[in-house]
């Protein structure tokens, strides 16, 4: 198990200029930016060690990484390796929909077994991402629970067969 921070992908947080298209998210500057790669790094790295490489004390460090957390830049979470621990079946789920996109996407996140969901443009309206502890569980999710939701019009799924890259270090930049 490895622990490591997870920042937000969006590089509108850094663009002051971008903050109506970001919906009014928190605005990063260097020192924040910095205290996040220290923490993707190593999510378990002291404060101390962060403050002394971003040149804050302790606490400063602290409170800045509390509010990043509380504001949801980021979240500090032990990344496992899912068939360590006894999810046998990972798949991606495209899903073809009609009507309201954000419904269907809404009602996934309720599902403990989807780990990500994204709308999409192109072949599929949303892509969700799937563990399961095996085959079976997985055509549970998807035959009973996925395309039983109003508006699913198909789904195809590409179950995976070997995880050969899983990272959170894209970085602050």
């Amino acid at each position: 198990m490895h622990s490591e921070a997870v920042a937000s992908r969006s590089a509108d947080q850094r663009d002051p200029s971008r903050e109506s298209r970001n919906g009014g998210s928190p605005q990063l500057d260097a020192v924040s930016l910095a205290i996040i790669q220290q923490l993707q790094e190593d999510g378990r790295r002291p404060y101390a060690a962060i403050g002394k490489a971003v040149g804050l004390s302790e606490a400063a460090v602290r409170q800045r990484v509390q509010k990043l957390l509380d504001q949801g830049v980021m979240q500090i979470v032990a990344v496992t390796d899912p068939l360590t621990v006894g999810f046998r079946r990972q798949a991606m789920v495209g899903i073809n929909a009609e009507g309201d996109v954000e419904k269907i996407a809404d009602a996934l996140t309720d599902m403990s077994e989807v780990e990500y969901v994204v709308m999409t443009a192109g072949s599929f309206d949303i892509l969700a991402e799937i563990v399961c502890e095996d085959d079976d569980h997985l055509l549970d999710v998807i035959n009973k629970r996925i395309r039983s939701l109003p508006g699913v019009r198909s789904t195809e799924s590409f179950v995976y067969l070997k995880l050969k890259k899983q990272t959170y270090m894209w970085g602050t930049r």
